[in-house]
């Protein structure tokens, strides 16, 4: 394939999404140091695309805008001059639903490929990539798309910096809870988009007041105040306060605070996944979705799964009416800690 000096890639939402495509962007400079990539994403995942020196320019697709009449006919022309301002070598349409292969579609490039299980006939404007991960994990099958794109993944890295300026105020914030990041954590994770991928309350406590016995410091970490009733249900069945940073934190200062985690526990969502993506020890409780697809990259052996027959029904709630994850012990929780880290107690 000739040289490639401008790629657009398509990756909307949502947060857990976009980080398993940021190995994209470094395969794609990796491969083509020379190239400028522009990525499309909406407004909640903009910040973690900032902290990618890999990607050149990002474009916000506020999709809230384009849902009214009114608002589509206000806000297509521009958009569209916006993503025609350049012509690009290759579209990467990693989303697969009609939305992205609407922005591939308007965006002026010869090469237009998209992931190998594309929907809603995003197929129809970008060719699907089926590659020998087709059936693997979701990180696999996006860079599926980068090898067709003649990027020959040597190295599979998200790359992510976080200013020291966010990581100095991740450590205030450990110091106003009366903690130190210096000392051994555990970031808990505590919500998800899905109920049923969110472990019980009552487990987190148990989990946390068995942290604190091994002298490692439990940290909620989440936003929105469906996290921040989670973690205020978790602390109040806890002997110890739990250090809580549920809505205090922007994407960096999260980026920081999982970086420097002993550990991460949590159900299948973007903090979780972020974690795995950092190289932090990453266990990852997981019900309705697979842990071969989804589970924590690199991390096979640390997902940890429901023993149902259901499992990875892909439901968003349950049909049966069943808590998932309600099926996984803190005390399986605990003995996984207690291998990962060696027997370390602080």
């Amino acid at each position: 394939m000739k040289e490639i000096r401008k790629v657009l890639i398509v990756k909307l939402s949502a947060i857990g999404d976009v980080i398993h495509a940021l190995p994209v962007s470094y395969a794609i400079k990796e491969a083509y140091p020379n190239a400028e990539i522009t990525w499309v994403v909406e407004p909640p995942a903009y910040e973690l695309l900032t902290m990618n020196p890999c990607v050149d320019r990002v474009l916000v697709f506020h999709k809230k805008e384009f849902r009214s009449v009114g608002g589509f006919l206000r806000r297509i022309l521009p958009f569209r001059r916006e993503i025609q301002r350049e012509h690009y070598d290759a579209v990467l349409d990693l989303q697969g639903l009609f939305k992205s292969a609407a922005i591939a579609y308007l965006a002026k490039a010869p090469v237009k490929l998209g992931m190998c299980d594309m929907r809603e006939g995003s197929d129809r404007v970008s060719r699907p990539v089926v590659g020998p991960h087709a059936n693997g994990h979701i990180v696999e099958r996006y860079l599926d798309v980068a090898r067709a794109l003649g990027c020959p993944v040597k190295k599979v890295s998200f790359p992510l910096e976080v200013p020291e300026r966010e990581t100095a105020i991740a450590q205030q914030l450990f110091r106003q809870e009366g903690a130190h990041m210096e000392n051994p954590y555990a970031a808990l994770p505590v919500g998800a988009n899905w109920p049923n991928k969110r472990w019980p309350a009552a487990s987190f406590a148990r989990l946390g007041d068995w942290l604190y016995r091994q002298k490692i410091v439990p940290v909620l970490l989440g936003g929105g105040p469906v996290d921040a009733q989670r973690a205020a249900e978790i602390a109040a069945q806890m002997e110890i306060p739990p250090v809580s940073l549920v809505g205090r934190t922007n994407f960096a200062q999260l980026t920081a605070v999982l970086r420097h985690a002993a550990v991460t526990v949590g159900g299948d969502t973007g903090p979780v996944h972020l974690s795995a993506a950092v190289g932090t020890r990453t266990i990852m409780l997981m019900g309705p979705t697979d842990a071969n697809r989804n589970g924590p990259y690199g991390q096979p052996e640390n997902a940890v799964e429901v023993g149902s027959s259901c499992k990875g029904c892909w439901k968003r709630a349950c049909p049966k009416g069943l808590d998932c994850l309600a099926a996984i012990a803190p005390e399986q929780i605990e003995q996984k800690i207690s291998m990962l880290l060696g027997g370390k107690q602080g």
